[in-house]
């Protein structure tokens, strides 16, 4: 279980990055062989991606439900995630060319994607209480006060908070 760092905390990314949103949605249950090895699929090629940071990955976050699963994936850049996606030396392309040749078109599985490029300082992230998490793990985690205080000065602008911040611990306690 991850360790819960007390206090307000945001994500602080210096450069342009991409937040890239992959999942798939099981829409005929029965159809076991068709849905068990594509939710395999994806295992193998976060390993790789942690295993290779040099490759632009940054981190990702996962999540599943009775219908599927969704992966938020941070990346360096655009092209970085591109090259993982079409790279014949990477585990991606032979998974979406087995996806393609024993689901294709069938409706068993759905897959979907979605890239967000973003570029530094517009982005707006606060963690409360929570292990470190999302692009705040994928980049640096520092505490959520001064510029960092609210959404809009996290933004680039000014406001004053609409709740008073609770009180910092006294040490911050790092992983």
């Amino acid at each position: 279980m991850a360790t819960v760092i007390p206090g307000r905390f945001t994500a602080q990314a210096d450069q342009p990055f991409v937040v890239f949103l992959i999942g798939m949605r099981i829409n005929k249950f029965l159809a076991l062989r068709k849905w068990i090895p594509t939710a395999l699929a994806m295992r193998p090629m976060m390993s790789h991606l942690y295993e290779y940071p040099e490759s632009g990955f940054l981190g990702a976050e996962s999540y599943f439900n009775m219908r599927g699963a969704v992966l938020i994936q941070y990346w360096r850049s655009f092209e970085d995630l591109e090259r993982f996606a079409r790279s014949k030396e990477e585990p991606h392309l032979r998974a979406w060319q087995r996806f393609n040749k024993a689901i294709g078109t069938d409706g068993s599985v759905g897959i979907w994607h979605e890239t967000y490029m973003v570029e530094a300082g517009k982005y707006e992230a606060v963690y409360g209480n929570m292990p470190v998490f999302g692009l705040a793990a994928a980049t640096q985690h520092v505490p959520a006060v001064g510029r960092r205080e609210t959404a809009r000065r996290r933004l680039g602008g000014e406001s004053e908070p609409a709740v008073a911040t609770p009180a910092q611990p006294l040490a911050d306690v790092h992983p």
